[in-house]
């Protein structure tokens, strides 16, 4: 039995993601969590794992198309069952139900629909439920957020996925909730459709999804009696979509193709993006579609002649109305930006900072990591300097183990970590995250390189597994990649101290003899924790990792 992928959403405003690169075909044996592609959103490129063993059957888009969420994204058949298509009405008449259920339509008819926390293909199996934004009780629009969720990763904005009532909150602030199962439920009105009820129900989810299929099935007609079976729940869901989805159409509605960003600012211009002609394939509305209709204040043409105009009227209301022909924009900050915003503003007011900088001579150093590339590069290895930095710092810590502790919530101990698990900032398209390399106190030079390459590559694709950001010791930040010479750089709580290395420059010194020479220099500033280190620790500390940096051989008599 061939059970489908559906698309969800994270609670980021995604309602769709572009199909970026299938890594499977149809009909190729998958294992659990082996990925079956890769999907971009606005905010990253996400990978999707198999949640089961088996065959796939089906792959619902080509490379390229637009995915939407809460539909298939692709189906997987178990081994050794036959590769048959999903039917709404699989398992009809296996278990014959205690009361055949009674079918009446009713235009006002309501459904409660649980919102099942999803994951997406991140490994997250659960979360912390940080802040409830609306009560039981209170009506809700879609797309407007509901709770926030924190995960390893980031702090995540879950909103509603249409209008209704919310009805339901299955755990309270501080609960941890679990992937796949019920986050919250919403009830909203079902015009046109059939209302089943029958006192045999087996689960909120099988009985929603089973009555919407008899409603399209046999509409004014008693239905046949439904299986319980708790597999056929993702088949009947999929194969349903696409029969709500003519009832809605016929009502004169269309599902308009936006990204998340393009739908945020047509809210903010208080136009009804269904009714916006869009310019792209199969009528995508960009940004400069929706700015047009804003611009002009004209009556909006519908690409489909069987659309209700009362659309089009709405949306020239909205644009005659809509008087704020100002530059301002208002951009919520949410995902990894939000958590980085809390985690900085947490650091800076819980720990008191203090800065110290100094000047690294590097030119020795330069000359021994232009004799070793060419060497590193035959194995496909790209040596920079960030290897030798965390080395040396690694080689530091040994004697001044101060810098590699945390201490606790109320600063009254102090644990003292033995491995040096040393992060380093990167400015990935998420956001800035801080992964580190664990264990560098036994991992030479060339190891370091190699999962520096790795992990920044990771990070800059959005790929950062949640073990990576975790468990780091003391932090380095590379500004001087992108320019300045010095800075105030706050601390990854809960560790106690971190380093921003400046620009590389050729700057004159004079040297043993009295002669002005060229040398390599690059600034340092570091940041400490003065609850536990004061400025004499750091200073002696800086100037045996300098001691390294400014003369490698005597690194590399430590190393031996």
């Amino acid at each position: 039995m061939s059970k489908d992928f559906i698309l969800p959403d994270i609670g980021e405003g995604i309602v769709e993601c572009e199909v970026v690169e299938w890594f499977v075909q149809e009909g190729d044996t998958v294992v659990e969590d082996q990925p079956v592609c890769d999907v971009m959103t606005d905010k990253a490129l996400v990978q999707i794992p198999a949640i089961s063993d088996g065959v796939v059957t089906k792959l619902y888009y080509e490379k390229g198309e637009v995915a939407i969420v809460h539909e298939p994204l692709f189906a997987v058949s178990s081994v050794g069952e036959p590769l048959s298509e999903s039917t709404p009405m699989q398992g009809v008449s296996e278990q014959i139900m205690d009361q055949t259920p009674v079918v009446s339509i009713n235009n006002n008819a309501t459904k409660t629909e649980d919102f099942l926390l999803p994951d997406i293909g991140e490994g997250i199996v659960e979360c912390e439920v940080a802040e409830w934004l609306v009560e039981e009780g209170e009506e809700v629009l879609e797309d407007q957020a509901i709770c926030e969720v924190m995960t390893d990763k980031a702090l995540v904005q879950i909103p509603a996925k249409n209008d209704g009532i919310v009805s339901k909150l299955y755990y309270a602030k501080g609960d941890i909730a679990k992937v796949h199962e019920p986050l919250f439920a919403i009830t909203s009105k079902v015009e046109g459709i059939a209302q089943v009820t029958s006192p045999h129900i087996a689960s909120d989810e099988d009985t929603q999804t089973k009555s919407l299929a008899s409603a399209v099935g046999s509409n004014t007609t008693t239905n046949p009696a439904i299986s319980d079976t708790s597999n056929n729940t993702s088949n009947n869901t999929s194969n349903v979509t696409s029969n709500v989805t003519s009832i809605t159409a016929s009502t004169g509605k269309k599902k308009a193709v936006a990204s998340p960003a393009v739908r945020r600012m047509a809210r903010e211009m208080n136009l009804d993006i269904t009714a916006v002609v869009g310019s792209g394939e199969k009528g995508r509305v960009f940004k400069q579609d929706l700015l047009s209709v804003g611009n002009s204040g004209n009556t909006v043409v519908q690409a489909n002649a069987g659309v209700s105009g009362d659309m089009t009227t709405s949306v020239a209301k909205a644009s005659a109305s809509n008087t704020n022909t100002g530059s301002n924009r208002v951009e919520p900050i949410r995902g990894v930006k939000a958590a980085m915003a809390k985690a900085m503003q947490d650091s800076v007011s819980s720990i008191p900072h203090f800065t110290y900088s100094d000047e690294i001579d590097l030119t020795e150093l330069i000359k021994l990591r232009k004799a070793l590339k060419p060497k590193f590069e035959q194995d496909d290895i790209k040596l920079t300097m960030m290897p030798f930095f965390i080395k040396a710092m690694s080689l530091a810590l040994k004697q001044f183990p101060i810098m590699n502790s945390q201490p606790n919530s109320d600063c009254t101990e102090l644990t003292y970590l033995e491995d040096h698990n040393i992060g380093m900032a990167v400015d990935s398209k998420v956001g800035l995250l801080v992964p580190n390399i664990k264990g560098c106190q036994s991992k030479s030079i060339r190891d370091i390189a190699v999962d520096v390459m790795a992990i920044t590559k990771s990070a800059r694709d959005g790929r950062l597994a949640p073990e990576q950001l975790k468990n780091g010791t003391i932090s380095i930040s590379n500004i001087g990649a992108i320019g300045g010479t010095t800075a105030t750089p706050i601390i990854n709580k809960p560790e106690v101290a971190i380093v921003a290395l400046g620009k590389m420059q050729t700057l004159p010194r004079f040297d043993e003899s009295g002669n002005v020479v060229a040398r390599q220099i690059m600034t340092v500033s570091w940041s400490g924790d003065h609850r536990v280190i004061d400025g004499g620790t750091i200073a002696r500390f800086n100037n045996l990792w300098m001691s390294y940096l400014e003369e490698p051989s005597s690194m590399l008599t430590e190393m031996i």
